[in-house]
């Protein structure tokens, strides 16, 4: 029986994703909003913000990696009708990973001074850094079992449960940031970042809780850990290891705009926090036909019908666009609205505002370069994709960056850099999913 790619069964599948999707960058954009409207040192605390907020994201993509290589092994094993094969390794790839989790958290708290001096940090932006990373990054174990078990869920084809825990998170979070930063009168005192920080964390534990209850009680799959390796753990960590190198030259390229916006000085790093959490937010978006691409082509490649397959990857192309270009026009229409959301200060929209259309053009083209990054990992076709963001990033983006830095483009530079980034990522993959499967689809 063909598998169903019907225009029901993606949007079944993608929207619960992107509302799950959002959830994350939603976390960081609550915060950047909230922290930008305080009182007191609102420029200094969102710019920490900012720099916090890359390099945590760094770790979560590192490592978060496990989602894919998780969501690809299942749902190829799913494909083929042999799911019962796969049920003991979730539980011996989630303690590998929350084990690398807390080893990550231990070697970097006591050097996070030295972390945020290596961004160009100084001053009270270290300070404020220091501070909000030291009780931000213990939700950083929880948010990597939740990606797990967010991996478990989409191997199985379900994105609904994931869209339920990350919308408690993201609601918590908002309620949480509110309370916390400006404080109630008489009972809570304003905590400023510190309080940012606290609301983050508690409702990336009370993910992971709910994330914990909904697999054991919906799910055939077994937390219990067996001592005998799985035969599918090599496979795994081979996926997990690629995925590694490429998110670390996906984050060379985050830690080059961060650092270099931080060097134009603190409204120049809080512009391109707000510019960045929005790009974010627009990718998470488009992020859900990704994963209905991520969830369907892993289980068409395991069941071989290689038609469909094709098929899928030219309605999600047209779909993807068609949100892109919907992100990109409201944008425009809300062009002045959506700076002032995050801040009063007019030193920083005025950064802000000089360079958010270019941050506003790379959503269409982000989306097909998205759909096509969340196929190949549903394939399990790793190695091309670490191969692609090596090159994309290294030949491609530290040299546009130089290039408009040198001609003193500042922000500009930076977004330039993303945009020719993204398209040098996607071309790619596009030509190699063509050349890889039309042969197969004709004989």
């Amino acid at each position: 029986m063909n598998t169903d790619i019907s225009f029901k069964r993606i949007n079944k599948l993608a929207i619960p994703a992107l509302i799950a999707g959002i959830a994350e960058p939603f976390l960081s954009i609550t915060d950047t909003a909230i922290i930008g409207n305080i009182s007191e040192n609102a420029t200094e605390s969102l710019a920490a913000v900012g720099i916090v907020g890359a390099f945590i994201s760094m770790l979560v993509w590192v490592f978060g990696q496990i989602r894919s290589a998780i969501s690809s092994i299942i749902s190829q094993y799913l494909g083929a009708n042999k799911l019962d094969e796969i049920k003991s390794l979730p539980a011996q790839a989630i303690a590998i990973i929350v084990f690398g989790s807390i080893l990550i958290l231990a070697i970097s708290y006591p050097f996070a001074k030295q972390i945020f001096q290596f961004y160009n940090a100084s001053g009270s932006v270290l300070e404020y850094c220091i501070i909000y990373f030291k009780i931000r990054i213990f939700g950083f174990p929880f948010s990597l079992f939740v990606f797990a078990v967010f991996g478990i869920f989409r191997g199985l084809q379900n994105t609904f449960y994931p869209m339920i825990i990350a919308i408690i998170g993201a609601i918590l979070n908002i309620v949480l940031d509110i309370v916390l930063v400006y404080g109630i009168d008489g009972l809570i005192p304003a905590m400023n970042i510190e309080g940012a920080a606290y609301a983050s964390v508690i409702a990336q534990i009370t993910m992971a809780i709910i994330a914990f209850i909904l697999l054991i009680k919906k799910t055939s799959i077994s937390l219990k850990v067996q001592t005998t390796f799985h035969p599918e753990i090599p496979k795994l960590l081979s996926m997990i290891g690629n995925l590694f190198i490429r998110t670390i030259a996906l984050n060379t390229a985050l830690y080059f705009a961060t650092a270099y916006a931080t060097s134009y000085g603190k409204e120049y790093i809080a512009a391109y926090t707000i510019g960045l959490n929005l790009w974010l937010l627009g990718a998470f978006m488009i992020d859900g036909y990704s994963s209905a691409g991520n969830i369907l082509a892993g289980k068409l490649l395991g069941a071989k019908e290689y038609q469909t397959l094709l098929k899928l990857s030219n309605k999600l192309i047209k779909y993807g666009l068609m949100i892109g270009f919907i992100i990109a026009s409201l944008s425009f229409i809300f062009y002045n609205f959506i700076g002032q959301i995050f801040t009063k200060e007019p030193l920083v929209l005025e950064q802000f505002y000089s360079v958010f259309w270019i941050v506003i053009l790379t959503q269409p083209i982000s989306a097909i370069t998205f759909i096509f990054d969340g196929m190949f990992k549903g394939m399990g076709f790793m190695k091309y994709l670490r191969n692609v963001l090596i090159a994309s990033t290294g030949l491609v983006f530290i040299p546009t960056l130089l290039f408009f830095d040198w001609l003193d483009y500042k922000l500009a530079a930076i977004w330039i850099a993303f945009t020719l980034w993204i398209l040098a990522r996607g071309i790619p993959l596009i030509i190699e999913f063509r050349r890889k499967f039309l042969p197969l689809v004709k004989s």
